[in-house]
């Protein structure tokens, strides 16, 4: 039986690329424990991104069961390390089990548990070339300026889930989040060290290159 066509364009890209089975498992562990990962049109999106910057350090904000991370790893150059920040110590294991199970060696990745917001301060100023962020969404004006001192120029700041179920576009939504995703979506759009891209895959991945 002929598996049944897509309803939507959206539903195509989401299909477009097909995960492997690692992902899918993780995929599946990430919706047991509550943390939903990165939609599939995203994840491709990010190894996309790692390849064409030949990203050799990369920083993740959310690593969530690992899915997003992975991604990156698969783009990134063979040395190249992903720093990956979370709260949450469980989720965090999930992900450096996936990444064993995927056959990535240890010394590409850097885990570390603590709040985002306390750890980049403590990074390099323009040492990477990418910086996905997939986190709590009342950061992320913070986490656009943390970008740009972060990035090298050409480098990329990635922030996911910016058009969270459409309510930025609702002039009535005036909740801490929705201010928040206003506020970034504007500030980058404004900032004349960017040049800024918004997709609307998943929940909308706002993308801005460093020029500067």
């Amino acid at each position: 039986m002929a598996p049944e066509p897509p309803s939507s364009v959206s539903e195509y890209v989401e299909g477009y690329l097909a995960e492997d089975d690692t992902l899918v498992s993780a995929r599946a562990l990430g919706d047991q424990l509550g943390c939903p990962p990165v939609g599939l049109a995203e994840g491709a999106a990010l190894r996309f991104l790692a390849a064409a910057l030949r990203a050799k350090a990369v920083v993740e904000i959310g690593t969530g069961v690992g899915v997003s991370g992975l991604h990156l790893l698969r783009g990134m150059a063979a040395d190249g390390v992903l720093t990956s920040i979370d709260v949450e110590p469980e989720v965090q294991a999930v992900a450096k089990r996936v990444f064993r199970q995927a056959g990535v060696a240890p010394g590409r990745t850097r885990l570390i548990m603590g709040r985002a917001l306390d750890v980049l301060p403590r990074l390099s100023d323009g040492g990477y070339d990418l910086l996905y962020v997939d986190a709590a969404k009342t950061e992320y004006p913070e986490y656009h300026e943390h970008g740009v001192r972060l990035l090298r120029p050409g480098g990329v700041l990635a922030l996911d889930h910016v058009l969270f179920q459409g309510n930025i576009a609702n002039p009535a939504r005036r909740d801490a989040e929705t201010l928040a995703l206003r506020e970034v979506v504007r500030k980058v759009r404004e900032d004349d060290r960017l040049v800024p891209l918004l997709l609307p895959i998943g929940d909308g991945l706002l993308l801005a290159a460093k020029i500067t």
